[in-house]
């Protein structure tokens, strides 16, 4: 009950595959099968699961029939806050209009909208699947126990984190950014961290994972610099890691869980006459032996699998959508981005000026900024920093940011975008040098 779930777990999660010479994770294996094997189907079924969503919120806040507010799991998928109705209605409303291609082009065209419906709710459709069905063999069977207690030594005193956040950061760094944070999601409501300790691991440790990096670099025409633009992200992000935690907003949040209970301080000390291993296998079996029946974990991973779905792409697609309708229709971020100007002039960036216009706009989307590299910048040396700090800005509101604020995570809008300008001020710097030694 502990080793063959636990293995499945990280097979299916974190052990990497080359499909024809392109670097993969079994999980992403299986999502983009179901992507190809649904074909053209799927934007229909995304459009009506996303329309569903905003229907049955409406009909639970105005109508509130007994069969909804008596279900736990309809309760939490549907019963909703005004603010939040209002977002996943306009959901709803940007999928119709982008899926038919009617109304005002700025909400539908291939830019704003189309974007969104097209190109990234298919892949997040497929992946919540997969990453919901599967996220009890990390959760339930004793895994988090043991690596906890393991790296417990390494994440406190580095990151003030438990040892099993290392879980959550080498999904995210190595697999996809989303699925780290969903899993950070469901670890708080557990009450395995508190809202300091899971605010800190979503805006973190939950980049996008290898293959879109590697994407990102090949938009700019650098995919043979894969290595050292990997090693600057990785770089840059544990220096942001060990320094944002202590600046506003983070160091605002609460070290308490979501009930408001304080953590035992003592809960990974490794008690005498054990070793780590020892102690971590003993929790770990403990944990295992608490599961009753694989239906109930499937069970839970089929309502893992609802929550993502439901609760998530009706707000990337509404947040996504208008967050790209600024980037692309007005000039609000290259007016944002002109104070970048001399900050990149003083690091010898060079084209300063039309990287600027770059800086800010990967908070709408993560691709945004290396399209407009592309087509914009001649310099090999600009284009990697601008890819590369893309990357480690993380919280991009098409997706990353769209799935934080949609999830339990106690992470505000305003924070989000506190939090993303300190990443870029932190990490560019750090960008820019490996960029100089590199070119």
């Amino acid at each position: 009950m502990f080793v063959i779930p636990s293995l499945l777990g990280l097979i299916f999660f974190l052990a990497p595959l080359n499909i024809d010479g392109n670097f993969t994770f079994p999980l992403a294996l299986l999502a983009k099968s179901l992507q190809s094997f649904l074909g053209a189907s799927i934007l229909p079924i995304v459009s009506m699961v996303i329309g569903l969503a905003a229907i049955g919120s409406m009909i639970a806040s105005i109508a509130k029939p007994t069969f909804i507010t008596n279900s736990a799991i309809l309760t939490r998928l549907f019963c909703l806050t005004p603010i939040w109705l209002v977002i996943r209605t306009l959901g709803a409303i940007f999928t119709l209009l982008a899926l038919y291609k009617v109304g005002p082009e700025a909400i539908w065209g291939g830019d704003t909208g189309g974007l969104v419906l097209h190109d990234l709710l298919p892949s997040l459709f497929v992946t919540f699947i997969f990453a919901g069905l599967l996220l009890p063999l990390l959760l339930n069977f004793g895994l988090l126990e043991l690596l906890g207690t393991l790296l417990s030594k390494l994440m406190r005193p580095i990151f003030r984190l438990p040892g099993r956040a290392a879980i959550d950061c080498i999904s995210s760094w190595l697999g996809d950014g989303t699925v780290g944070v969903i899993l950070t999601s469901k670890q708080y409501e557990d009450k395995k961290y508190t809202a300091r300790e899971a605010s800190v691991v979503a805006t973190m440790f939950s980049p996008v994972g290898i293959s879109f990096s590697l994407v990102i670099l090949t938009q700019v025409g650098l995919q043979n610099y894969f290595v050292p633009f990997y090693g600057t992200i990785c770089l840059s992000g544990v220096v942001a890691a060990m320094l944002i935690q202590f600046l506003p907003p983070l160091s605002y949040k609460k070290d308490c869980y979501i009930d408001g209970t304080l953590p035992d301080k003592n809960d990974e000390l490794v008690p005498e006459g054990h070793s780590a291993m020892s102690f971590g296998l003993e929790l770990a079996l403990e944990r295992a032996s608490k599961v009753k029946s694989l239906r109930s974990v499937a069970k839970e991973g089929v309502h893992n699998a609802l929550d993502m779905v439901i609760g998530v792409l009706p707000v990337v697609m509404a947040i996504g959508t208008l967050g790209l309708i600024v980037a692309e229709s007005t000039p609000l971020f290259s007016i944002l981005g002109a104070p970048f100007v001399p900050l990149l002039e003083l690091l010898h960036v060079a084209e300063a000026q039309a990287a600027a216009e770059t800086v800010l706009v990967g908070f709408t989307d993560m691709y945004v900024p290396s399209i407009i590299a592309a087509s914009t910048i001649d310099s090999d040396m600009t284009k990697f920093v601008i890819a590369a700090l893309s990357v480690t800005q993380l919280i991009f509101m098409s997706e990353t940011g769209s799935v934080i604020l949609s999830s339990k995570i106690p992470v505000n809008f305003l924070e989000l975008m506190a939090i993303f300008l300190l990443r870029t001020l932190i990490t560019l710097p750090i960008i820019a040098l490996v960029a100089h030694m590199i070119f």
